[in-house]
């Protein structure tokens, strides 16, 4: 017998959006099946690596563990809305230039959940970002890194009406070499890890910006 569908409307990266999925959907299963955003990454699916967390109504959840049809009407952030009106967060830039993203599959959960800490305690204390990111587990970098880039993300100074600038937002994307513009992307969610790319032109396979 064909189980009916649900059908929930939601905000996602700041967009209304409608969408219909099987009931059994994990929120984490609605995003990359049905809204082909695959920025957030399939991990355990236990609810213990961290790799598939989004923001929920402006708090980091693991999205494996969410129903999807328990979002109607809630607010959806995932790695793909952090960047605004075609500029990168800080975050991203940070972490794109002090090498945090390395492999970049658990980069997008820790990107959403350091935002959530910012937008909480814009001035966190070494201690705070350390508890914060606790629960996203990074295979490649000792974490040192990571924790750099959120730190160097308090200092950078938001582009604002009056045409202050920080130093990161006066440098062109352009102007990166190849390692930079690679490290930008999997910051951004919007491209597959330099490793799985490598690997896919060993074996002439493409791999695009939504590769699952």
């Amino acid at each position: 017998m064909r189980i009916p569908h649900a059908h929930i409307t939601l905000t996602v990266n700041g967009e209304p959006t409608e969408v219909a999925f099987a009931p059994y959907k994990t929120l984490l299963e609605v995003l990359r099946e049905d809204l082909n955003l695959c920025g957030t990454k399939h991990g355990c699916e236990l609810g213990e690596c961290g790799a598939c967390a989004v923001l929920l109504d402006g708090q980091p959840v693991l999205s494996c563990l969410v129903l999807g049809v328990e979002c109607e009407g809630r607010r959806v952030t995932t790695v793909e809305g952090l960047a605004s009106e075609g500029r990168l967060h800080p975050l991203q830039e940070t972490f794109a230039d002090l090498g945090a993203a390395q492999c970049g599959y658990c980069t997008p959960g820790i990107l959403v959940t350091a935002k959530a800490l910012l937008d909480e305690h814009p001035r966190p204390t070494r201690d705070q970002i350390r508890d914060a990111l606790s629960g996203n587990l990074c295979r490649c970098t000792g974490y040192q890194q990571i924790f750099e880039a959120v730190e160097a993300a308090i200092a950078v100074e938001v582009p604002v009406a009056d045409g202050r600038r920080s130093v990161l937002d006066t440098r062109e994307h352009s102007a990166r070499g190849p390692s930079e513009r690679e490290d930008a992307s999997e910051a951004s969610g919007g491209g597959a890890p330099r490793a799985l790319k490598n690997a896919a032109s060993a074996s002439g396979v493409g791999v695009g910006p939504h590769a699952k």
